[in-house]
């Protein structure tokens, strides 16, 4: 894979790259006009979004930081963006063009004071893993094999200036207003710089691997804080293949469901005991061993839930309430999902839309076993989300809606959801938790 050599880091070359990347858009869109006259609607469509998708993922990947994240975050939102969208953002996940050698050399004694050989008996100057916010190299010390992770030079500096620029296109893309908008922004903007805090991201590491040990079938790497630093991790290399390149292959229902068990065990674990969770659910960040166990890494993205979200949230997962229209509707307004200056139409049509979201997206919490190798269940949640997204009520309403911890615990459920569908897990033990 090609190696990139110098990233923008100051507000203008940043933002002469967007510009850029918006043009070759604009580009795209006068081919697309042509196109739709001599071919039909859906196909000059299709062409589009795949151009644009590539157009826009090429000007993101030379970026990176937290516009290449806000990508990766948007990969995960399968039933709302187009398909060529997802396949190219998905990139972003865990394969990104890596610094060149010169510049992960320069990168690490910026950020360490010294070379990298001084510290380790071998170094790797050649990434074996590139994301959004770092890569990763392997070394070895004392005969141990290491997996370090750089952060990539100015994402950090770069965080609040990216999301501005992102932030027009976010508001379209899922109908935001400019009233009341801050607070999510300010909430992405906050996580994203604590992605950034790799001696927090050590910290939290250790917490949950400590926490969650006891958890069959899971397995966390041991971290080195003496050979970490504000913007470098070391931990243990772990041996095994994406989760993604594992279901690409696996026939083995037996082992899907133990993988499967483990990781909804895991996560259900940190939200119901812990009240915080490892808000960044993609492949990228799980591993699948040569034994069959689940190797869970990357926890610079935690999310604290507070108890008057966590009720209200968590109770509206109960069929009862569900059913109960007064309760139900009571915890909309707790959850501010309805709002005291909604029009008799908005309530009408908020409390609809959210009744028929729930009663389908909280099955699994209906029963005590449920096989989330379901294609009806899935089809059903992504024929939703398409329903909504074109929906033309919904666009002349305000949607902004809800707390700001709805964005990093449904993306936390979507991206669950997803991977335990991509194993095609069965007979999942959905209170197994409990008994940990």
């Amino acid at each position: 894979m090609k190696t990139i050599d110098k990233i923008p880091t100051s507000k203008i070359q940043r933002a002469s790259k967007l510009v850029s990347t918006g043009a070759k858009v604009g580009v795209n869109y006068l081919k697309y006009y042509g196109d739709k006259i001599i071919n039909t609607e859906i196909e000059a469509k299709e062409r589009l979004n795949k151009s644009n998708a590539s157009d826009i993922y090429d000007g993101l990947k030379q970026l990176k930081g937290s516009a290449l994240k806000v990508a990766q975050m948007l990969s995960m939102e399968k039933s709302i963006l187009p398909q060529a969208y997802v396949e190219k953002f998905s990139l972003a996940q865990f394969s990104v063009p890596p610094l060149s050698p010169p510049l992960v050399i320069k990168t690490f004694k910026k950020y360490f004071g010294e070379h990298p050989n001084e510290l380790f008996d071998t170094f790797n100057a050649t990434s074996v893993n590139a994301a959004s916010i770092g890569q990763v190299h392997i070394a070895e010390k004392n005969g141990k094999k290491l997996a370090v992770k750089i952060q990539y030079p100015g994402v950090a500096e770069s965080i609040a200036s990216d999301l501005a620029m992102v932030k027009p296109i976010a508001m379209s893309m899922f109908n935001i207003k400019g009233k009341d908008s801050d607070k999510y922004f300010k909430e992405v903007e906050n996580k994203l710089v604590e992605e950034t805090n790799y001696i927090l991201e050590v910290e939290q590491s250790k917490e949950i691997a400590l926490a969650c040990k006891h958890i069959p079938n899971l397995k966390f790497p041991i971290y080195y804080e003496d050979l970490s630093s504000e913007r470098i991790i070391t931990m243990d290399y772990m041996e095994g293949e994406h989760l993604s390149e594992f279901t690409a292959y696996n026939t083995n229902q037996e082992k899907s469901n133990k993988l499967g068990q483990a990781l909804w065990d895991f996560y259900m674990f940190q939200i119901h005991t812990l009240k915080k969770v490892h808000a960044d659910p993609h492949p990228g960040n799980f591993l699948i061993s040569e034994e069959g166990e689940l190797i869970a890494l990357d926890f610079g993205c935690m999310k604290s839930i507070p108890m008057e979200f966590y009720t209200p949230y968590f109770e509206l997962a109960k069929k009862e309430i569900i059913n109960d229209s007064n309760h139900f509707t009571s915890k909309l307004y707790e959850l501010e999902i309805l709002r005291n200056d909604d029009s008799k139409e908005e309530l009408e049509f908020f409390t609809n839309m959210f009744h028929e979201m729930l009663s389908l997206f909280t099955q699994p919490f209906h029963s005590e076993v449920f096989d989330f190798s379901n294609v009806d269940f899935f089809g059903k949640i992504a024929e939703l989300g398409e329903r909504y997204s074109k929906s033309t009520d919904l666009k002349k309403m305000n949607a902004n809606r809800g707390s700001k911890h709805f964005i990093y615990i449904n993306r936390t459920f979507f991206g669950l959801y997803n991977l335990m569908f991509d194993l095609k897990a069965q007979h999942i033990k959905i209170n197994n938790f409990k008994s940990l």
